[in-house]
């Protein structure tokens, strides 16, 4: 069969494509175009990758190890909640590509769709906690915690300057500890852990985090603790749970600064771990602190409404090593799927999930007492602690549980957790009942009908309304929720529409087979703190991808734990770090970053408790060998690593590569490998055989995991063999580590999604992943060979070549035109394309990465629309057009703007909608004009209010 190889499906070029490619750039074969592009002293020659699978033998291979996890009744909580995701919303959103394949919406005006659904995500959370202001959501419960700990220790008045305790009440989950500690160290914050009821917080504190309900499940009162914290300028951050928040009392409503948790009960698949997205609500005071992005409402140049990311000056690629977070993969997909599951069951449906959760608790809890088990909880809403009679042992509950296929949690001292959530039912509870009832050799009771309604009644019962939105209230069959998903779909590009040309993002392929077990319960119905026996195929997977990333990059292991690329960074410069602290060398603590790196670099020193020094790049983009040689020896003493990108964020392989990890080592230093552009590398190099000790992957760019408008993403680590021992650890479950502490919730972080690199890995083989790496290579340098004479390209290699992406130079034409790489940008979704990246890392120009799935068909079209582009910027530059009103300072134009009944511009209809004939076959409508940015920051609006006074 032609097409039997998973490897003719994931390429674009046909091989005949591939030959006329290679011509036209003057070369006879495609080992020549590496040797030009890739330094033949760091080349591999192989790599001990299994060879491919057929996407069917695939699929029964996958099926197999699926079938090795056992999807038990799990009441174990922590965080962690069996849910039901609504058929329309599984199908709609997490199976569809239009809404997984979509970029972070930097670019707004081609994203309207999914930053409505971001706003809805956004406004769902101000509701139920009961705050004013809500970012578009972080990576999960334990590191939104760090970052509410770090934006209350960066934001503190000058009578705090000195301040640097962080409160900690012992009954907050174990696994946000594990990251609170990861965090607080290397800034010097000191953590102080205790009962808040007897909490004594003097002036050298500045904040306090509760969680409600707590670890055990109480629902405790803060009120009074909250009160005195901010008599003593302590701010108080609250981790709690969105479900319960339906029926308790809003933490914003008793005086909470910060309000986060995990949304993953709103309709999101435990997924051993994740991906699920965390929310971050806080104080308008606090809006330029707020961590992460922020969706706000604005208008376009036409003056209708319009949304956009807000406040982006606080995005790390702008400030560098002055970023207070690292955040740059926030989970925008799971955010979708949790607003639109808030959308869908609307406030009353919320309630009554939340009502019947609680009945279930409290009918079990009585049954429980009469049976003489004790409660432990005076308060709860959904988790009881049981305290076993001295006539029963816990052993006996642990046994009769598994029996019946349930897991319960179970405390240090005897204890049993129960848990209940959503998909609790009649036959659950006589489950649970009869556990308990064995192990007190008691009859096994019958409870026939559903236990009558107990709605949840005490002081801390909430009493003001939430989400009275008429999107909250609208759409509740499933035909009108359906339509709503498909309006805001049509609005935004995703792969669906065309290539993702955008400069270290790598928008390839998310194949299909390589997606379907993420909607398999035997996949994600697990959650991350059961028996590991329990969940076989899932070790059997991150056992065999680990061998396999670590071939790949040519270093000893990796973990799985860091769930995005900043993440991933973060992650490695603490193993390094602790590398240091062990051999008792803890005061190294400078790290180089040359100017050319991964913008997220400088902001993970700073949060690595490091010293950021820049070094600069030469006339050609590369790193300045001497200036770095120079800063290492001037730092040798206190030299702890070197971050640098390779290929560099110029999309250059640079040859002195060796020498820059030589120069590290010698000064007593470590070299970290921003693994952003992994695809120039992945079968033709590898970081470990370079001579770096660290670097992470962004599996949600080389390996296929898809960006989801903005996350989820991955970003484990591989080390040398030295640094093993400090990879991280986990306080709950044993993840085979033994280093630092945690760097996310999950043992294995986002343990679902991993299952999609696996796939891409086995059905590529090593010889389809090295030719996966040398078709990037080739589109890019196809692209770059016909915008050389126009645009022109700013930076190449020793021998003319381009790495796997390229810089398109914009300042010329500005100069000459006055059109800017804004302008470009805008224009390009005209034709239906997605901006590249816009002025990053060079000002004034567009960085361009086509990736090995576009074919060649994709990249002449992209190629017709920059010329035709060029030759648009030449009529304004020549007169022809005029230099302010044109198609590019215009642009992009709406549908309403084309066929209105008065057209006073310049130029015909049909140039600004019609500029190239096949546009005629599926025209891509802008839903909005250009934003106006600078109204939206004046006057921020982050919720589904209406926004006419602000107009």
């Amino acid at each position: 069969m032609p097409y039997e190889k998973f490897i003719d499906r994931h390429i674009g070029p046909r091989d005949h494509e591939v030959e006329q490619m290679l011509q036209e750039l003057g070369v006879a074969s495609m080992d020549e175009l590496i040797d030009q592009t890739v330094p033949k002293d760091i080349r591999i020659s192989d790599m001990n990758i299994s060879p491919a699978m057929t996407e069917r033998a695939y699929f029964k291979h996958i099926k197999k190890l699926a079938s090795m996890n056992k999807v038990f009744n799990t009441y174990i909580g922590m965080g962690y909640y069996d849910t039901i995701t609504p058929s329309v919303i599984l199908r709609n959103v997490l199976e569809n590509p239009a809404w997984y394949t979509s970029y972070t919406p930097y670019q707004a005006e081609i994203s309207q769709g999914r930053l409505e659904a971001l706003l809805n995500f956004q406004t769902m959370v101000t509701e139920l906690t009961a705050m004013e202001l809500a970012n578009a959501s972080l990576l999960d419960e334990g590191t939104a915690a760090a970052e509410a700990m770090i934006m209350l220790f960066n934001a503190k008045g000058r009578k705090k300057k000195q301040s640097v305790k962080f409160f900690v009440d012992h009954q907050v989950w174990p696994q946000t500890l594990d990251v609170l500690i990861t965090r607080a160290e290397p800034l010097g914050i000191e953590l102080v852990v205790g009962d808040f009821k007897t909490a004594e917080l003097d002036d050298l504190f500045f904040g306090a985090l509760v969680q409600y309900p707590n670890a055990d499940g109480v629902v405790a009162d803060y009120r009074d603790f909250t009160a005195v914290c901010h008599e003593k300028e302590v701010r108080v951050a609250v981790a709690t749970d969105l479900m319960a928040l339906t029926v308790l009392e809003a933490p914003g409503t008793w005086g909470a600064d910060v309000v986060f948790g995990s949304s993953q009960r709103f309709g999101i698949p435990m997924g051993y771990g994740g991906p699920a997205a965390a929310f971050f609500a806080t104080r308008e005071a606090y809006k330029r602190n707020l961590p992460g992005r922020i969706i706000g409402i604005t208008k376009d140049v036409q003056g209708n409404q319009a949304l956009r990311m807000a406040l982006q000056t606080r995005e790390q690629h702008i400030k560098r090593e002055r970023a207070t977070s690292n955040i740059c993969t926030a989970q925008a997909l799971l955010a979708t799927m949790a607003g639109m599951y808030a959308t869908y069951h609307g406030p009353d449906g919320l309630t009554q999930i939340a009502t019947r959760i609680h009945t279930i608790a409290s009918f079990i809890s009585t049954e429980l007492q009469q049976m003489g088990y004790c409660q432990v909880n005076k308060t709860f809403f959904d988790t009881l602690r049981i305290a076993l009679p001295a006539k029963v042992k816990k052993e006996d509950i642990e046994w009769f549980s598994l029996d019946l296929e349930m897991n319960f949690r179970y405390f240090d001292n005897g204890d049993v957790g129960i848990a209940i959530d959503e998909t609790t039912n009649l036959e659950d509870i006589n489950w649970i009942l009869e556990v308990f009832a064995k192990a007190a050799n008691l009859p096994k009771p019958e409870v026939t009908t559903f236990p009558k309604a107990v709605t949840y009644d005490s002081e801390l019962k909430r009493t003001t309304p939430f989400m009275e939105q008429v999107v909250f209230n609208r759409y509740r069959s499933e035909t009108e929720m359906a339509r709503y998903i498909k309006r805001l779909e049509r609005k935004d590009i995703s792969l669906l529409n065309s290539m993702i040309s955008l400069g270290s993002c790598t928008m390839k392929l998310n194949a299909a087979t390589e997606m379907l077990p993420l909607s398999w319960i035997e996949f994600n119905g697990l959650h991350p703190f059961i028996p590991k026996n329990q969940a076989l195929g899932y070790h059997a997977m991150m056992e065999e991808l680990r061998r396999d990333l670590s071939e790949i990059t040519g270093f000893a292991d990796m973990s799985m734990q860091p769930n995005s690329g900043a993440a991933g960074e973060y992650a490695g410069l603490m193993v390094i770090r602790e590398y240091h602290i062990r051999r008792g060398e803890g005061h190294r603590d400078v790290v180089l970053i040359p100017s050319s790196a991964h913008g997220t670099n400088p902001a993970s020193g700073v949060m690595a408790g490091m010293k950021v020094v820049v070094t600069p790049c030469d006339e050609n983009g590369n790193v300045d060998v001497e200036a770095l040689r120079a800063k290492a020896k001037e730092h040798k003493d206190d030299l702890s690593a070197c971050m640098i990108t390779y290929p560099s964020t110029h999309g250059v392989f640079e040859v002195e590569i060796r020498e820059i990890c030589n120069i590290i080592h010698e000064n007593g230093g470590q070299v970290y490998m921003d693994g952003a552009n992994m695809n120039a590398q992945v079968g033709l190099t590898n970081p470990g055989f370079i001579g770096a000790d660290v670097c992470h992957l962004n599996l949600h760019k080389t390996f296929a995991i898809p960006h989801g408008g903005g996350g989820p993403g991955v970003g484990p680590i591989g080390v040398a063999a030295h640094l093993v021992e400090c990879l991280p650890s986990h306080s709950v479950i044993n993840n085979g580590h033994v280093g630092i502490h945690a760097v996310s919730s999950a043992p294995w972080g986002s343990a679902l999604v991993q299952t999609i690199t696996y796939g891409y890995i086995k059905m590529l083989g090593a010889d389809g992943l090295k030719r996966a790496t040398e078709v990037a290579i080739l589109n890019a340098n196809y692209i770059a060979h016909h915008m050389k004479d126009t645009f022109g390209v700013l930076y190449t290699g020793a021998d003319g070549r381009v790495g796997h992406e390229l810089i398109l130079e914009c300042r010329g034409v500005k100069a000459t035109s006055g059109i800017t790489e804004l302008d470009i940008a805008k224009r390009l979704m005209d034709y239906g394309f997605h901006a590249p990246t816009l002025s990053f890392p060079v000002a004034g120009t567009l960085m361009i990465e086509p990736t090995e799935s576009e074919s060649k068909y994709e990249l002449d079209r992209f190629i017709e629309t920059l010329n035709t582009v060029f030759m648009e910027i030449k009529e304004v530059e020549s007169g022809e057009a005029n230099k302010e009103d044109n198609v590019l300072k215009n642009a992009p134009h709406t549908d309403l703007v084309v066929t209105a009944d008065e057209w006073e511009h310049s130029y015909p209809r049909s140039k600004a909608a019609y500029p190239l004939p096949w546009l005629r076959d599926g025209k891509y409508w802008v839903p909005v004009g250009r934003v106006d940015d600078a109204f939206g920051d004046r006057n921020l609006v982050c919720t589904c209010d209406p926004i006419e006074s602000y107009m």
